[in-house]
């Protein structure tokens, strides 16, 4: 995985407003979702939120260190709302 690759896409993905931050948001958010990305050290309720997106089949991405990658302190979970950013991030972590 590239990282700094990765944390261009999602600083040009937030600076449009295609980010969702935390799980509160994203645990009812009903709208199109095409990605999700979480982190690896979350807690329960983040993990309940992430079951509950993985009935909705988005894809989802667990990775070290979000709250770096997205500079955003203490940011455990993270929706992408724009299919070719999400397209593009897909292909930076599976690398």
């Amino acid at each position: 995985m590239d990282k700094n690759k990765l944390q261009g896409y999602l600083n040009i993905a937030k600076k449009a407003g295609y980010v969702i931050i935390g799980g509160e948001k994203l645990y009812n958010y009903n709208k199109k979702l095409y990605l999700v990305i979480y982190d690896n050290t979350s807690e329960k309720n983040t993990l309940k939120v992430v079951d509950k997106i993985k009935q909705r089949n988005i894809p989802i991405f667990s990775i070290d260190n979000l709250q770096d990658i997205v500079s955003i302190k203490n940011c455990k979970i993270i929706g992408i709302k724009n299919k070719n950013l999400s397209d593009i991030m897909m292909q930076c972590i599976s690398d």
